[in-house]
């Protein structure tokens, strides 16, 4: 059967596969290990060394802070819960609030302190909140992070701090954090916490300052988390969004602050300078498929998903979508049946093809349906 061809002018859409600029080869960053991935695909734009398993120090707080967002949104934990302190939360060392053991806080304070000030007591008080014991909410870390494909990682705390024997297991890649960081940002109450530049707890009385300067220093920023032990280094996860797209750039074992932050910095600026995202929807409407022998005579498809595509800047004004649908289609039609496809092209390159669909089921008319169909025309062309 023949098919109708409908072209629609749209918007650059690319895979990245297609092509990788020569701007990012010649990145030059003193961090070690690094990595910049697109949010909404996954699609890594960048990497160096972004399997080599590290120490992620405070960025380990990611997967706590993702483990305890989960808990809040399947309802085993709750957002007007007052987190109590144990003895062994208020003993923990390096960054914190100083924390007293039975001390109580709310929730939204105890992940605050998290988030902003990288409260390692905070950290294992929510931990045993939502497991009991901090090595219950581990064996979940871990076994979360297996679920995201994170192959590079073993974590044995919550804290990413330097102080148990089996601390040299603690590790994690640069690849692994921006997967976790980006099943993070897919819980958009947790902005609300990375994003504050300065604030408070306990009523005021205890003032906290985010670790992550780009929150006040580069535009657009979302988070997410700053790490460090002497064992560590200087490690970062930074995400940023801007025009509708958000970038992750993950950095580890820098030197120093300024090499995490100035690293981080170049990705991002890398890959807002070189991609965008597009969602290729039609200009125009989609033709309706005409159906045979069905209780409706025609179904509109639309397209099987609207999830968007990675765009590269330098094909904006190349690239064209087309739509092909079928003459018609035979019912019954199920819902979610193919009809057609929408096709991205770049020149005679096929870079993406996006089925369209029915949007509902139509079913066969019956013979009893055609029966009195033929009458009903019979009895209209009769002679008066």
């Amino acid at each position: 059967m023949c098919k109708r061809w409908i072209p629609v002018l749209l918007a650059s859409v690319l895979p990245l596969a297609w092509l990788q600029p020569a701007a990012a080869a010649e990145l030059e960053l003193p961090a070690p290990s690094s990595i910049l991935m697109e949010a909404a695909t996954g699609t890594v734009l960048y990497e160096h060394d972004s399997h080599e398993p590290l120490r992620p120090a405070s960025v380990t707080k990611i997967m706590t802070l993702l483990l305890v967002m989960e808990a809040l949104d399947d309802g085993r934990i709750s957002w007007d819960d007052s987190v109590t302190t144990s003895a062994a939360a208020a003993a923990k060392g390096g960054s914190q609030i100083y924390l007293e053991e039975n001390e109580q806080l709310p929730i939204r304070e105890m992940i605050k302190s998290v988030a902003v000030a990288s409260a390692n007591d905070c950290a294992c008080a929510l931990a045993e909140h939502v497991a009991g014991s901090e090595a219950a909410f581990v064996e979940m870390m871990n076994a979360r992070a297996a679920e995201l494909g994170m192959q590079d990682t073993h974590f044995v705390n919550c804290t990413g701090l330097d102080d148990s024997p089996d601390a040299d297991s603690h590790l994690s890649s640069a690849y692994d954090i921006a997967l976790m960081s980006r099943e993070l940002l897919t819980h958009p109450e947790i902005r609300e916490f990375t994003t504050i530049w300065m604030d408070t707890v306990r009523d005021g009385a205890f003032g906290l300052s985010n670790t992550n300067k780009l929150v006040r220093f580069y535009r657009g920023t979302t988070g997410l988390k700053t790490g460090y032990t002497s064992a560590a280094g200087y490690c970062l996860s930074a995400s940023a969004l801007r025009d509708g797209m958000e970038l992750i750039a993950v950095v580890l074992h820098c030197a120093s602050s300024t090499d995490r932050f100035e690293s981080a910095k170049a990705l991002l600026n890398y890959g807002f300078a070189s991609y965008a995202l597009f969602a290729p929807v039609p200009e125009g409407p989609v033709p309706s498929v005409p159906v045979v022998l069905g209780t409706q005579t025609s179904v509109t498809p639309i397209p099987a998903a609207a999830a968007p595509i990675l765009t590269d800047k330098s094909l904006v004004n190349t690239v064209r979508v087309t739509l092909e649908v079928e003459p018609e289609v035979k019912a019954p039609v199920a819902q979610g049946q193919q009809l057609g496809q929408m096709r991205v092209m770049a020149g005679e390159r096929e870079l993406a093809q996006i089925p369209l669909i029915a949007p509902e089921a139509v079913a066969a008319l019956t013979w009893w349906d055609v029966m009195l169909s033929v009458l009903r025309c019979a009895v209209m062309a009769a002679p008066a």
